[in-house]
């Protein structure tokens, strides 16, 4: 007898979300079936609904910072045990085989599926996922305070290593990954610089208060040359903005998987062997990694609960960029 479940689906890009009833799914080999408690909304998901990231599976589950868990399991599924606690993030399956997967970049595997994408994710009450692909999850968060980490953590995490180790840090956009970042970055010793889009002055007030030793509009030049910038909003024109701001040798980190297109910029601003680099996915490294350092500093997350039913005012709360911090839905 079937099994139903409530999700919110995108039918279509660029049109809302619909709360509906869909058959619950049932695990595979090597799967768990994952009751969600709690999955956060991020940027990402907002590209899927707008149609910016143009090849998701249709009908679909957004949500790939999934927590819930272990309702049962596929045959040869022996990594987590019932009722433990489970993540699911954004990369869902890879080949294992290809030449990026066995030089450890599996986050670039041409064949790579990931969740609320390709695969069905976290807006629902329930979810299947491939065992090999999950977290077990930091006791020291509730699910509602690590949702953020499945994601805007790991991305954060991944552009810091990809920035080198400057001292003088500049962050541009302060959303969910910015406030993550922000604070391992303070952890690690560095001065983080934080910008903002104009007239977002309790933007700049919420990096103050994490640490950064200054905060202003992406138009403005920061009071020191920096050692590095990381680009959290996918705005193409900061990428100039940040590349003026970084002394020579520096680097400019682009972290969003989709951005607006960089208009033309002189060579002046890119000589003296500045680069510009994007950061692609995360590995499964990455997270076992993450996941383990940031109780130790500790990562607070700054998080927004909402009903599944507001996922489409989640998304728009992601959207106005009017929210310090993480969107989070709370599942029943």
């Amino acid at each position: 007898m079937r099994s139903d479940m409530k999700a919110m689906l995108l039918e279509s890009p660029r049109q809302p979300l619909r709360l509906g009833k869909i058959a619950r799914p049932e695990p595979g080999p090597g799967q768990v079936l994952v009751k969600i408690r709690a999955c956060g909304v991020c940027r990402t998901d907002l590209h899927v609904a707008d149609g910016e990231l143009d090849e998701p599976k249709l009908p679909l589950v957004l949500g790939h910072e999934v927590v819930g868990a272990v309702e049962s399991a596929g045959p040869g599924m022996e990594r987590f045990s019932p009722d433990q606690r489970v993540g699911v993030p954004w990369l869902g399956h890879t080949c294992g085989t290809c030449r990026y997967c066995l030089a450890g970049q599996e986050n670039l595997c041409d064949q790579a599926r990931f969740t609320g994408y390709h695969l069905d994710g976290g807006y629902a009450q329930y979810l299947v996922a491939d065992a090999r692909y999950c977290f077990a999850l930091p006791e020291a968060y509730s699910d509602e305070e690590v949702a953020p980490l499945l994601c805007a953590g790991l991305i954060g995490y991944r552009a810091l290593l990809a920035a080198g180790e400057g001292r003088r840090l500049g962050i541009f956009g302060f959303g969910a990954a910015a406030h993550i970042a922000a604070q391992v970055a303070r952890w690690q010793g560095r001065e983080v610089f934080a910008f903002t889009k104009p007239g977002d002055q309790a933007g700049q007030a919420f990096a103050l208060s994490l640490g950064a030793v200054w905060a202003g509009y992406s138009t403005a030049a920061p009071p020191a040359e920096l050692d590095a910038a990381i680009l959290f909003a996918p705005v193409g024109a900061l990428v100039p903005a940040a590349l003026r701001a970084v002394a020579k040798g520096g680097t400019v980190v682009c972290a969003g998987i989709h951005m607006s297109d960089i208009p033309q910029f002189p060579y002046s601003i890119l000589w003296g062997e500045r680069q510009v680099r994007s950061v692609a996915n995360l590995t499964r490294q990455d997270g076992e990694a993450f996941l383990a350092l940031a109780p130790q500093i500790p990562v607070r997350t700054e998080t927004h609960g909402f009903r599944l039913e507001q996922a489409n005012e989640a998304l728009e709360s992601v959207r106005s960029g009017k929210l310090n911090g993480a969107a989070v839905l709370l599942i029943d």
